[in-house]
């Protein structure tokens, strides 16, 4: 019950969908705009750079404190499994942003809530995830192959980070965390499904945040 209570704690801060809520400040649907997709990048391309730092604040920041108010609720009774309760909460985090219900399902891709809950799982993951966007887009110039090499990072940084013991969980609740920070990825990659499709094609968008072209 208590890694369904995470998810759910999760899933409600997932709903704080900020391009959302931003454009309807603007009189607007972000989803009606640019790529259709209520995340970063498309409020990026269509409100300008300043917004779009705010939506990556934002988006980023919900998992962080979903599992903030998870830790003050479960801290002493869980405290040896919270990584693995930390993570659950950012699947719930995912999922709300995702899958929002008030919008019809249809929300960002999860990749700032992606890195938000790398953060709140350790700092160092999330320095890791910069960096392999960074790289991942500067190499490329395409958002999306940073943000599938951040998803992907952080399913391989955890094993790492937990078969040496930073995590600190028996193997049973390591094994148990690697599985669901594969969902995570594994969503974050379904949601890029069509860049996938793109990329393969030749047909993404290069630095597409700064591209307020429709696609």
């Amino acid at each position: 019950m208590v890694r369904v209570a995470c998810i759910l704690i999760g899933y409600l801060f997932g709903l704080f969908e900020t391009s959302y809520i931003i454009g309807r400040l603007h009189g607007i649907d972000i989803r009606d705009y640019g790529s259709g997709n209520a995340g970063t990048t498309n409020m990026f391309r269509t409100l300008g750079k300043g917004w779009g730092a705010l939506t990556f604040i934002g988006d980023g920041l919900k998992p962080v404190f979903a599992a903030l108010v998870s830790w003050l609720i479960f801290r002493k009774t869980y405290a040896d499994i919270w990584p693995l309760l930390c993570v659950y909460t950012g699947l719930g985090a995912v999922l709300g942003h995702s899958f929002p219900f008030y919008l019809g399902f249809r929300g960002g891709k999860g990749i700032a809530t992606t890195g938000g809950t790398t953060l709140a799982l350790h700092p160092a993951l999330c320095l890791l995830a910069i960096i392999g966007f960074c790289i991942g887009f500067f190499l490329t110039g395409y958002v999306s192959v940073g943000s599938l090499i951040v998803a992907g990072g952080f399913f391989v940084e955890s094993v790492i980070f937990g078969q040496l013991g930073i995590l600190d969980m028996t193997q049973r609740y390591l094994n148990e965390l690697y599985l669901i920070v594969a969902v995570i990825a594994g969503l974050d990659f379904y949601r890029h499904r069509g860049n996938i499709d793109r990329l393969r094609k030749g047909e993404e968008r290069k630095a597409g945040f700064l591209d307020k072209s429709k696609k």
